[in-house]
Protein backbone atom coordinates (compact mmCIF):
# COMPACT_ATOMS: atom_id res chain seq x y z
CA UNK A 1 0.00 0.00 0.00
CA UNK A 2 1.36 3.41 -1.06
CA UNK A 3 2.00 5.76 1.75
CA UNK A 4 1.31 9.99 1.26
CA UNK A 5 2.58 11.92 4.48
CA UNK A 6 2.06 15.89 4.34
CA UNK A 7 1.60 18.51 7.23
CA UNK A 8 -2.28 18.51 6.03
CA UNK A 9 -4.51 16.45 4.45
CA UNK A 10 -7.47 17.35 2.68
CA UNK A 11 -10.03 14.22 1.39
CA UNK A 12 -11.92 15.77 -0.87
CA UNK A 13 -11.57 18.33 -3.99
CA UNK A 14 -14.46 20.39 -4.07
CA UNK A 15 -15.01 23.86 -3.88
CA UNK A 16 -13.94 23.87 -0.29
CA UNK A 17 -11.13 21.65 -0.67
CA UNK A 18 -9.46 23.65 -3.46
CA UNK A 19 -9.56 26.90 -0.97
CA UNK A 20 -8.94 24.91 1.92
CA UNK A 21 -5.44 23.57 -0.08
CA UNK A 22 -4.59 26.99 -1.18
CA UNK A 23 -4.99 28.43 2.54
CA UNK A 24 -2.11 26.16 3.66
CA UNK A 25 0.02 26.55 1.19
CA UNK A 26 0.41 30.00 0.76
CA UNK A 27 1.48 29.43 5.10
CA UNK A 28 3.77 27.00 3.65
CA UNK A 29 2.30 23.76 4.92
CA UNK A 30 2.69 20.80 2.88
CA UNK A 31 -0.84 19.17 1.23
CA UNK A 32 -2.42 15.96 -0.13
CA UNK A 33 -5.53 16.18 -1.39
CA UNK A 34 -7.86 13.43 -2.86
CA UNK A 35 -11.00 13.76 -5.33
CA UNK A 36 -13.48 11.67 -6.27
CA UNK A 37 -13.85 12.86 -9.73
CA UNK A 38 -11.43 13.68 -12.90
CA UNK A 39 -11.66 17.78 -11.86
CA UNK A 40 -11.02 19.70 -8.82
CA UNK A 41 -13.40 22.40 -8.16
CA UNK A 42 -16.79 20.92 -7.23
CA UNK A 43 -19.59 23.03 -7.55
CA UNK A 44 -17.41 24.90 -9.99
CA UNK A 45 -16.16 22.35 -12.38
CA UNK A 46 -17.65 18.86 -12.05
CA UNK A 47 -20.97 19.52 -10.37
CA UNK A 48 -20.62 22.55 -13.29
CA UNK A 49 -23.11 24.35 -11.35
CA UNK A 50 -22.88 28.17 -12.06
CA UNK A 51 -22.06 30.49 -9.25
CA UNK A 52 -24.56 31.13 -7.23
CA UNK A 53 -23.74 34.59 -5.51
CA UNK A 54 -25.03 38.04 -3.63
CA UNK A 55 -25.73 41.20 -5.21
CA UNK A 56 -22.85 42.60 -3.72
CA UNK A 57 -20.37 40.12 -5.03
CA UNK A 58 -18.41 42.27 -6.90
CA UNK A 59 -17.78 44.72 -4.86
CA UNK A 60 -17.22 42.85 -1.01
CA UNK A 61 -18.95 39.80 0.60
CA UNK A 62 -16.18 37.22 -0.01
CA UNK A 63 -12.28 36.69 0.78
CA UNK A 64 -9.88 38.03 -1.52
CA UNK A 65 -8.82 35.03 -3.01
CA UNK A 66 -12.58 34.21 -4.08
CA UNK A 67 -13.17 37.79 -5.34
CA UNK A 68 -9.03 37.15 -7.33
CA UNK A 69 -10.48 34.16 -8.52
CA UNK A 70 -13.70 35.78 -9.81
CA UNK A 71 -11.48 38.22 -11.52
CA UNK A 72 -9.01 35.31 -13.06
CA UNK A 73 -11.92 33.63 -14.53
CA UNK A 74 -13.24 36.77 -16.26
CA UNK A 75 -9.97 37.78 -17.66
CA UNK A 76 -9.38 33.81 -19.05
CA UNK A 77 -12.36 35.20 -21.47
CA UNK A 78 -10.92 38.74 -21.80
CA UNK A 79 -7.46 37.13 -23.05
CA UNK A 80 -8.39 34.10 -25.29
CA UNK A 81 -11.99 34.00 -26.62
CA UNK A 82 -13.08 36.10 -29.62
CA UNK A 83 -14.68 39.02 -27.96
CA UNK A 84 -16.46 41.72 -29.38
CA UNK A 85 -15.36 45.30 -29.16
CA UNK A 86 -18.60 46.23 -27.08
CA UNK A 87 -18.00 42.40 -24.86
CA UNK A 88 -14.09 43.70 -24.53
CA UNK A 89 -15.29 47.23 -23.28
CA UNK A 90 -17.29 45.43 -20.69
CA UNK A 91 -14.21 44.68 -18.81
CA UNK A 92 -14.33 44.00 -15.09
CA UNK A 93 -18.19 43.71 -15.88
CA UNK A 94 -18.33 40.92 -18.59
CA UNK A 95 -20.62 38.14 -18.17
CA UNK A 96 -19.01 35.31 -20.33
CA UNK A 97 -22.99 33.55 -20.30
CA UNK A 98 -25.19 36.36 -19.58
CA UNK A 99 -26.96 34.33 -17.18
CA UNK A 100 -29.14 36.13 -14.57
CA UNK A 101 -28.34 33.39 -11.74
CA UNK A 102 -24.78 35.03 -11.28
CA UNK A 103 -22.23 38.25 -12.84
CA UNK A 104 -19.83 35.79 -14.06
CA UNK A 105 -21.98 32.46 -15.55
CA UNK A 106 -19.60 30.96 -17.28
CA UNK A 107 -17.69 26.91 -18.53
CA UNK A 108 -16.88 25.04 -15.88
CA UNK A 109 -13.90 24.45 -17.79
CA UNK A 110 -12.95 27.78 -17.47
CA UNK A 111 -12.84 27.12 -13.88
CA UNK A 112 -10.88 23.98 -14.20
CA UNK A 113 -8.20 25.67 -15.67
CA UNK A 114 -7.86 28.67 -13.81
CA UNK A 115 -8.18 26.44 -10.09
CA UNK A 116 -5.27 24.20 -11.94
CA UNK A 117 -3.11 27.27 -12.57
CA UNK A 118 -2.99 28.32 -8.94
CA UNK A 119 -1.78 25.07 -8.01
CA UNK A 120 0.85 24.32 -10.35
CA UNK A 121 3.38 25.83 -8.35
CA UNK A 122 2.66 24.10 -5.82
CA UNK A 123 2.94 20.77 -7.54
CA UNK A 124 6.47 21.83 -9.02
CA UNK A 125 7.75 22.03 -5.54
CA UNK A 126 6.75 19.16 -4.80
CA UNK A 127 4.69 20.83 -1.89
CA UNK A 128 0.84 19.80 -3.24
CA UNK A 129 0.07 16.29 -3.70
CA UNK A 130 -3.24 15.09 -5.57
CA UNK A 131 -4.88 11.89 -5.85
CA UNK A 132 -7.85 12.09 -8.19
CA UNK A 133 -10.50 9.33 -8.71
CA UNK A 134 -9.88 8.38 -4.99
CA UNK A 135 -12.35 7.86 -2.41
CA UNK A 136 -12.14 7.59 1.07
CA UNK A 137 -13.13 3.62 2.29
CA UNK A 138 -11.13 3.72 6.03
CA UNK A 139 -9.98 6.21 9.05
CA UNK A 140 -8.48 4.89 11.65
CA UNK A 141 -8.27 7.01 15.20
CA UNK A 142 -6.96 7.00 18.23
CA UNK A 143 -9.55 8.31 21.06
CA UNK A 144 -10.45 11.64 19.61
CA UNK A 145 -7.20 11.68 16.86
CA UNK A 146 -7.39 10.77 13.43
CA UNK A 147 -4.31 8.71 12.73
CA UNK A 148 -4.40 7.85 8.88
CA UNK A 149 -7.23 7.63 6.15
CA UNK A 150 -7.22 5.18 3.47
CA UNK A 151 -8.75 5.84 0.07
CA UNK A 152 -9.29 3.75 -2.92
CA UNK A 153 -8.63 4.65 -6.43
CA UNK A 154 -11.17 3.64 -8.58
CA UNK A 155 -9.46 3.42 -11.33
CA UNK A 156 -7.25 0.31 -10.55
CA UNK A 157 -8.83 -0.63 -7.00
CA UNK A 158 -5.36 0.15 -5.46
CA UNK A 159 -6.00 1.68 -1.57
CA UNK A 160 -3.80 4.36 -0.34
CA UNK A 161 -2.60 5.55 2.92
CA UNK A 162 -2.72 8.56 3.72
CA UNK A 163 -1.16 9.94 7.31
CA UNK A 164 -1.29 13.62 7.97
CA UNK A 165 -1.40 16.03 11.52
CA UNK A 166 -4.62 17.21 10.55
CA UNK A 167 -7.30 15.96 8.55
CA UNK A 168 -10.43 18.31 6.27
CA UNK A 169 -13.27 16.56 5.46
CA UNK A 170 -14.33 18.35 2.08
CA UNK A 171 -16.57 15.62 0.59
CA UNK A 172 -19.55 16.14 -0.62
CA UNK A 173 -21.38 13.98 2.13
CA UNK A 174 -19.03 14.22 4.75
CA UNK A 175 -17.45 10.58 4.84
CA UNK A 176 -14.52 11.19 6.60
CA UNK A 177 -16.91 12.24 9.40
CA UNK A 178 -19.21 9.00 8.96
CA UNK A 179 -16.30 6.62 8.67
CA UNK A 180 -13.77 8.34 10.92
CA UNK A 181 -17.32 8.03 13.82
CA UNK A 182 -17.06 11.80 14.65
CA UNK A 183 -20.31 13.28 16.05
CA UNK A 184 -22.64 14.35 13.38
CA UNK A 185 -26.26 14.44 12.11
CA UNK A 186 -28.04 13.87 8.62
CA UNK A 187 -31.71 15.71 7.64
CA UNK A 188 -33.91 17.50 9.55
CA UNK A 189 -33.41 18.06 13.36
CA UNK A 190 -36.29 18.18 14.95
CA UNK A 191 -37.96 21.34 16.19
CA UNK A 192 -37.31 20.11 19.55
CA UNK A 193 -33.79 20.94 19.37
CA UNK A 194 -33.03 23.96 18.68
CA UNK A 195 -36.70 25.63 18.08
CA UNK A 196 -36.16 26.43 14.41
CA UNK A 197 -39.75 27.46 13.00
CA UNK A 198 -39.15 26.22 9.98
CA UNK A 199 -37.84 22.20 11.52
CA UNK A 200 -40.12 19.57 11.62
CA UNK A 201 -41.76 18.39 15.01
CA UNK A 202 -39.98 15.16 14.78
CA UNK A 203 -36.38 14.61 13.56
CA UNK A 204 -36.47 13.04 10.21
CA UNK A 205 -32.50 11.82 9.50
CA UNK A 206 -34.13 10.61 5.54
CA UNK A 207 -35.61 13.95 4.58
CA UNK A 208 -32.53 15.43 2.87
CA UNK A 209 -32.59 18.05 -0.05
CA UNK A 210 -33.03 16.46 -4.14
CA UNK A 211 -29.91 16.28 -5.72
CA UNK A 212 -29.61 16.98 -9.45
CA UNK A 213 -27.39 16.02 -11.98
CA UNK A 214 -26.85 19.44 -14.03
CA UNK A 215 -26.25 19.29 -17.68
CA UNK A 216 -25.23 21.85 -20.46
CA UNK A 217 -26.63 22.16 -23.38
CA UNK A 218 -26.57 24.31 -27.12
CA UNK A 219 -29.16 25.19 -29.24
CA UNK A 220 -28.34 24.66 -33.48
CA UNK A 221 -31.63 26.22 -35.34
CA UNK A 222 -32.06 23.63 -37.91
CA UNK A 223 -30.58 20.80 -36.75
CA UNK A 224 -31.46 17.19 -34.87
CA UNK A 225 -29.27 15.94 -31.96
CA UNK A 226 -32.07 13.81 -30.72
CA UNK A 227 -30.54 11.29 -27.67
CA UNK A 228 -31.47 7.67 -27.39
CA UNK A 229 -34.68 7.60 -25.21
CA UNK A 230 -33.18 6.45 -21.72
CA UNK A 231 -34.56 3.14 -20.30
CA UNK A 232 -36.68 4.69 -17.36
CA UNK A 233 -38.00 7.62 -19.75
CA UNK A 234 -41.85 6.02 -19.71
CA UNK A 235 -41.53 6.28 -15.84
CA UNK A 236 -40.08 9.80 -15.39
CA UNK A 237 -43.28 11.19 -17.60
CA UNK A 238 -45.77 9.63 -15.95
CA UNK A 239 -44.55 10.02 -12.47
CA UNK A 240 -45.88 13.25 -10.07
CA UNK A 241 -44.73 14.18 -7.20
CA UNK A 242 -47.85 14.46 -4.27
CA UNK A 243 -46.05 17.87 -2.93
CA UNK A 244 -45.27 18.83 -6.65
CA UNK A 245 -47.74 20.87 -8.83
CA UNK A 246 -47.15 18.62 -12.04
CA UNK A 247 -44.82 15.88 -13.50
CA UNK A 248 -41.41 16.45 -13.65
CA UNK A 249 -41.24 16.17 -17.27
CA UNK A 250 -43.48 19.82 -17.65
CA UNK A 251 -42.79 23.20 -17.95
CA UNK A 252 -44.71 23.94 -14.77
CA UNK A 253 -42.43 24.33 -11.55
CA UNK A 254 -43.60 25.49 -7.75
CA UNK A 255 -42.63 29.32 -6.88
CA UNK A 256 -39.78 28.77 -4.57
CA UNK A 257 -41.02 31.85 -2.21
CA UNK A 258 -44.70 31.53 -2.55
CA UNK A 259 -45.11 28.06 -3.33
CA UNK A 260 -47.47 28.90 -6.13
CA UNK A 261 -47.80 26.94 -9.28
CA UNK A 262 -45.88 28.91 -12.20
CA UNK A 263 -45.59 28.04 -15.63
CA UNK A 264 -41.80 28.31 -17.51
CA UNK A 265 -41.20 28.32 -20.99
CA UNK A 266 -37.54 27.59 -22.80
CA UNK A 267 -37.51 30.63 -24.77
CA UNK A 268 -39.19 34.12 -24.93
CA UNK A 269 -42.49 34.36 -25.47
CA UNK A 270 -44.15 37.61 -26.61
CA UNK A 271 -45.99 39.41 -24.15
CA UNK A 272 -45.22 36.93 -21.34
CA UNK A 273 -42.86 37.55 -18.31
CA UNK A 274 -38.82 39.09 -19.19
CA UNK A 275 -37.82 36.11 -16.12
CA UNK A 276 -40.17 33.37 -17.40
CA UNK A 277 -37.50 31.86 -20.06
CA UNK A 278 -35.72 29.11 -18.73
CA UNK A 279 -32.55 29.06 -21.14
CA UNK A 280 -31.29 32.03 -20.17
CA UNK A 281 -31.46 31.76 -16.47
CA UNK A 282 -28.20 29.80 -16.24
CA UNK A 283 -26.67 30.65 -19.55
CA UNK A 284 -23.26 29.64 -19.74
CA UNK A 285 -22.30 31.57 -23.30
CA UNK A 286 -23.92 34.34 -24.89
CA UNK A 287 -23.38 34.40 -28.41
CA UNK A 288 -23.55 38.05 -28.56
CA UNK A 289 -20.25 38.19 -26.61
CA UNK A 290 -18.44 36.39 -29.61
CA UNK A 291 -17.31 36.93 -32.93
CA UNK A 292 -19.83 35.67 -35.61
CA UNK A 293 -20.64 32.41 -35.94
CA UNK A 294 -17.99 31.08 -33.02
CA UNK A 295 -20.45 28.98 -30.87
CA UNK A 296 -24.05 28.76 -30.12
CA UNK A 297 -25.72 29.46 -27.10
CA UNK A 298 -25.14 26.83 -24.08
CA UNK A 299 -27.12 26.79 -21.13
CA UNK A 300 -26.93 24.91 -18.29
CA UNK A 301 -29.84 23.09 -16.84
CA UNK A 302 -29.78 23.33 -13.31
CA UNK A 303 -33.84 23.72 -12.68
CA UNK A 304 -36.31 21.72 -10.12
CA UNK A 305 -37.81 19.66 -13.08
CA UNK A 306 -34.61 17.86 -12.65
CA UNK A 307 -34.42 18.07 -9.22
CA UNK A 308 -34.16 13.80 -7.50
CA UNK A 309 -35.85 13.90 -4.72
CA UNK A 310 -37.30 9.66 -4.63
CA UNK A 311 -34.61 8.89 -1.93
CA UNK A 312 -31.51 10.04 0.36
CA UNK A 313 -27.68 9.48 -0.74
CA UNK A 314 -26.74 9.85 3.12
CA UNK A 315 -26.52 7.29 5.76
CA UNK A 316 -28.21 5.03 3.14
CA UNK A 317 -26.33 1.35 2.40
CA UNK A 318 -23.77 1.99 -0.93
CA UNK A 319 -26.14 -0.07 -2.74
CA UNK A 320 -29.21 2.95 -1.78
CA UNK A 321 -27.07 5.27 -2.92
CA UNK A 322 -26.12 3.97 -6.70
CA UNK A 323 -29.35 3.48 -7.15
CA UNK A 324 -30.59 7.16 -6.23
CA UNK A 325 -27.75 8.30 -8.33
CA UNK A 326 -28.40 6.78 -11.08
CA UNK A 327 -32.18 7.63 -10.65
CA UNK A 328 -31.22 11.16 -11.04
CA UNK A 329 -28.93 10.88 -13.76
CA UNK A 330 -31.96 8.67 -15.73
CA UNK A 331 -34.55 11.63 -14.61
CA UNK A 332 -31.85 14.39 -15.97
CA UNK A 333 -31.47 12.43 -19.14
CA UNK A 334 -35.42 11.77 -19.30
CA UNK A 335 -36.07 15.62 -18.75
CA UNK A 336 -33.20 16.12 -21.84
CA UNK A 337 -34.93 13.85 -23.72
CA UNK A 338 -38.14 15.43 -23.35
CA UNK A 339 -37.58 18.51 -24.39
CA UNK A 340 -36.01 17.36 -27.38
CA UNK A 341 -39.33 15.08 -28.18
CA UNK A 342 -42.40 16.18 -26.65
CA UNK A 343 -42.02 19.81 -24.97
CA UNK A 344 -44.46 22.56 -25.74
CA UNK A 345 -42.83 25.05 -27.70
CA UNK A 346 -42.37 28.61 -27.17
CA UNK A 347 -43.34 29.53 -30.89
CA UNK A 348 -46.41 27.59 -30.94
CA UNK A 349 -44.67 25.45 -33.63
CA UNK A 350 -45.60 21.52 -32.58
CA UNK A 351 -43.44 20.00 -29.50
CA UNK A 352 -39.90 19.46 -29.34
CA UNK A 353 -36.78 20.84 -29.59
CA UNK A 354 -34.60 18.56 -30.93
CA UNK A 355 -32.29 21.48 -32.06
CA UNK A 356 -31.16 21.40 -28.44
CA UNK A 357 -27.22 19.15 -28.47
CA UNK A 358 -26.05 17.59 -24.91
CA UNK A 359 -22.45 18.92 -24.11
CA UNK A 360 -20.77 16.64 -23.04
CA UNK A 361 -17.53 18.66 -24.71
CA UNK A 362 -18.22 21.10 -21.86
CA UNK A 363 -18.18 19.21 -18.85
CA UNK A 364 -15.82 16.36 -19.74
CA UNK A 365 -17.99 13.14 -19.66
CA UNK A 366 -19.10 10.85 -22.51
CA UNK A 367 -22.99 11.08 -21.43
CA UNK A 368 -23.30 15.39 -21.32
CA UNK A 369 -23.80 14.88 -17.80
CA UNK A 370 -21.89 16.88 -15.32
CA UNK A 371 -19.47 14.27 -13.78
CA UNK A 372 -20.53 14.70 -10.21
CA UNK A 373 -24.03 15.06 -8.37
CA UNK A 374 -24.99 18.64 -7.40
CA UNK A 375 -25.45 17.96 -3.88
CA UNK A 376 -27.21 20.68 -1.64
CA UNK A 377 -27.25 18.62 1.93
CA UNK A 378 -23.94 16.66 3.69
CA UNK A 379 -23.84 14.89 6.74
CA UNK A 380 -22.74 17.97 9.66
CA UNK A 381 -20.65 18.07 12.44
CA UNK A 382 -21.98 18.10 16.18
CA UNK A 383 -20.19 21.45 17.00
CA UNK A 384 -19.09 23.40 19.73
CA UNK A 385 -21.47 25.88 18.13
CA UNK A 386 -24.40 25.15 15.54
CA UNK A 387 -25.89 28.04 13.21
CA UNK A 388 -29.70 28.10 13.61
CA UNK A 389 -32.42 29.89 12.04
CA UNK A 390 -32.51 32.09 14.69
CA UNK A 391 -29.24 33.61 13.92
CA UNK A 392 -29.74 34.76 10.24
CA UNK A 393 -33.42 34.92 9.33
CA UNK A 394 -34.79 37.96 7.52
CA UNK A 395 -38.49 37.67 9.74
CA UNK A 396 -36.18 36.55 13.13
CA UNK A 397 -33.82 38.83 13.12
CA UNK A 398 -34.86 42.47 11.31
CA UNK A 399 -32.11 44.09 12.62
CA UNK A 400 -29.06 41.92 11.35
CA UNK A 401 -28.00 38.94 11.75
CA UNK A 402 -26.29 37.76 15.29
CA UNK A 403 -22.73 38.92 15.43
CA UNK A 404 -20.37 36.07 16.49
CA UNK A 405 -17.76 37.43 17.85
CA UNK A 406 -14.89 34.10 16.48
CA UNK A 407 -16.35 35.25 12.77
CA UNK A 408 -14.02 33.67 10.32
CA UNK A 409 -15.40 35.35 7.30
CA UNK A 410 -19.04 35.94 5.96
CA UNK A 411 -21.54 35.22 3.55
CA UNK A 412 -24.95 35.67 2.28
CA UNK A 413 -27.98 33.75 0.53
CA UNK A 414 -31.52 33.09 1.11
CA UNK A 415 -32.55 30.21 3.54
CA UNK A 416 -33.30 28.15 0.31
CA UNK A 417 -34.05 24.35 0.18
CA UNK A 418 -35.30 22.57 -2.50
CA UNK A 419 -37.61 19.83 -2.71
CA UNK A 420 -36.34 17.13 -0.26
CA UNK A 421 -36.86 13.18 -0.27
CA UNK A 422 -39.49 13.31 3.15
CA UNK A 423 -39.69 11.54 6.59
CA UNK A 424 -40.02 8.51 5.04
CA UNK A 425 -36.87 8.98 2.44
CA UNK A 426 -39.04 7.69 -0.37
CA UNK A 427 -40.49 11.71 -1.49
CA UNK A 428 -44.09 10.91 -1.61
CA UNK A 429 -44.46 12.76 1.82
CA UNK A 430 -40.96 15.64 0.76
CA UNK A 431 -41.20 18.73 1.80
CA UNK A 432 -41.82 21.41 -1.53
CA UNK A 433 -39.16 24.63 -1.43
CA UNK A 434 -38.52 26.14 1.89
CA UNK A 435 -37.18 29.11 1.06
CA UNK A 436 -36.91 32.75 3.01
CA UNK A 437 -35.22 35.52 3.47
CA UNK A 438 -31.45 35.78 5.51
CA UNK A 439 -29.63 38.71 6.57
CA UNK A 440 -26.00 38.77 5.32
CA UNK A 441 -24.40 36.44 7.72
CA UNK A 442 -20.94 36.05 9.45
CA UNK A 443 -19.46 32.05 9.78
CA UNK A 444 -18.58 31.40 13.44
CA UNK A 445 -15.51 29.60 13.80
CA UNK A 446 -17.45 27.16 16.41
CA UNK A 447 -18.90 26.16 13.43
CA UNK A 448 -16.02 24.68 12.43
CA UNK A 449 -14.84 23.03 15.59
CA UNK A 450 -16.37 19.08 16.30
CA UNK A 451 -17.43 18.65 19.85
CA UNK A 452 -14.76 16.03 20.07
CA UNK A 453 -12.45 15.16 17.62
CA UNK A 454 -9.41 17.34 17.85
CA UNK A 455 -6.99 16.72 13.97
CA UNK A 456 -10.40 17.16 12.21
CA UNK A 457 -12.06 19.93 10.44
CA UNK A 458 -15.22 20.51 8.29
CA UNK A 459 -14.08 22.22 4.94
CA UNK A 460 -17.31 23.19 3.14
CA UNK A 461 -21.10 22.02 3.81
CA UNK A 462 -20.20 19.47 6.84
CA UNK A 463 -19.85 22.50 9.23
CA UNK A 464 -22.13 23.12 12.59
CA UNK A 465 -25.12 24.13 10.39
CA UNK A 466 -28.50 22.96 10.84
CA UNK A 467 -31.02 21.08 8.07
CA UNK A 468 -32.39 24.45 7.50
CA UNK A 469 -29.16 26.92 7.88
CA UNK A 470 -27.42 24.98 5.44
CA UNK A 471 -29.77 26.27 2.71
CA UNK A 472 -27.53 29.36 3.13
CA UNK A 473 -24.52 28.25 3.74
CA UNK A 474 -24.07 25.81 1.53
CA UNK A 475 -23.71 28.31 -2.03
CA UNK A 476 -20.03 29.00 -3.61
CA UNK A 477 -18.57 32.14 -1.89
CA UNK A 478 -19.91 30.86 1.16
CA UNK A 479 -17.83 27.69 0.67
CA UNK A 480 -14.78 28.63 -0.33
CA UNK A 481 -14.69 30.82 2.20
CA UNK A 482 -15.32 28.05 5.18
CA UNK A 483 -12.58 25.62 3.11
CA UNK A 484 -10.14 28.53 3.03
CA UNK A 485 -10.79 29.46 6.72
CA UNK A 486 -10.41 25.79 7.63
CA UNK A 487 -7.19 25.41 5.48
CA UNK A 488 -5.92 28.48 7.54
CA UNK A 489 -7.08 27.46 10.68
CA UNK A 490 -5.20 23.79 10.70
CA UNK A 491 -1.92 25.69 8.88
CA UNK A 492 -1.97 28.34 11.77
CA UNK A 493 -2.70 25.48 14.76
CA UNK A 494 0.57 23.68 13.14
CA UNK A 495 2.72 26.49 13.40
CA UNK A 496 2.03 28.09 16.82
CA UNK A 497 1.25 24.12 18.44
CA UNK A 498 -2.24 25.48 19.57
CA UNK A 499 -5.15 23.27 18.67
CA UNK A 500 -8.25 24.36 16.81
CA UNK A 501 -10.19 24.35 20.39
CA UNK A 502 -7.76 26.02 22.13
CA UNK A 503 -7.51 28.71 19.50
CA UNK A 504 -11.63 29.84 19.84
CA UNK A 505 -11.27 29.54 23.35
CA UNK A 506 -8.84 32.12 24.51
CA UNK A 507 -9.38 35.82 23.62
CA UNK A 508 -5.70 36.34 22.58
CA UNK A 509 -5.19 33.54 20.88
CA UNK A 510 -8.33 34.09 18.51
CA UNK A 511 -7.51 37.61 17.97
CA UNK A 512 -4.51 36.77 16.64
CA UNK A 513 -5.84 33.91 14.41
CA UNK A 514 -8.48 36.35 13.24
CA UNK A 515 -5.71 39.02 12.42
CA UNK A 516 -4.12 36.79 10.53
CA UNK A 517 -7.32 35.88 8.41
CA UNK A 518 -7.48 39.79 7.56
CA UNK A 519 -4.09 40.29 6.29
CA UNK A 520 -4.71 37.11 4.08
CA UNK A 521 -7.96 39.12 2.70
CA UNK A 522 -11.00 37.64 4.90
CA UNK A 523 -14.08 40.21 5.53
CA UNK A 524 -14.77 38.92 9.12
CA UNK A 525 -18.30 41.26 9.48
CA UNK A 526 -20.56 43.17 7.21
CA UNK A 527 -21.06 47.03 6.82
CA UNK A 528 -24.17 48.09 7.29
CA UNK A 529 -26.83 46.47 4.60
CA UNK A 530 -30.47 45.86 4.31
CA UNK A 531 -32.02 42.19 4.29
CA UNK A 532 -31.55 40.03 1.04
Amino acid sequence: MRTYRADIAIIGGGTGGVAAALAALRRGKTVVMTEEFDWLGGQFTSQAVPPDEHIWIERFGATRSYRRFRADVRRFYLDYYPLTTTARQLGENLNPGGGWVSRLCHEPRISHLVLQAYLQPYFATGRLSVILNARPVEVQTDGATITRVVVQDDRDDERIEIVAPYFLDATELGEVIELADIESVIGAESQAEYDEPHAPTEAQPRNQQSVSFCFPMSFHEGENHTIEKPASYDFWKGYKAPFWPDRNLSWVQTHPVTLETRTRSLFPIEGRPYWEPLFRFRQILQTSHFEPGFAAPISLVNWPQIDYWLGPIVGVSDIDKQKHLQGARELSLSFFYWMQTEAPRHDGQGSGYPELRLRGDVTGTKDGLAQAPYIRESRRIRAEFTIVEQHVASDLRPGGSEKFADSVGIGCYRIDLHPSTGASGTGEDGDNYIDVGSQPFQISLGSLIPVRAENMLPACKNLGVTHITNGCYRLHPVEWNIGEAAGALAAHCLTTGQSPRAVRNSLDKLKDFQRELETDGFELDWPALHSV
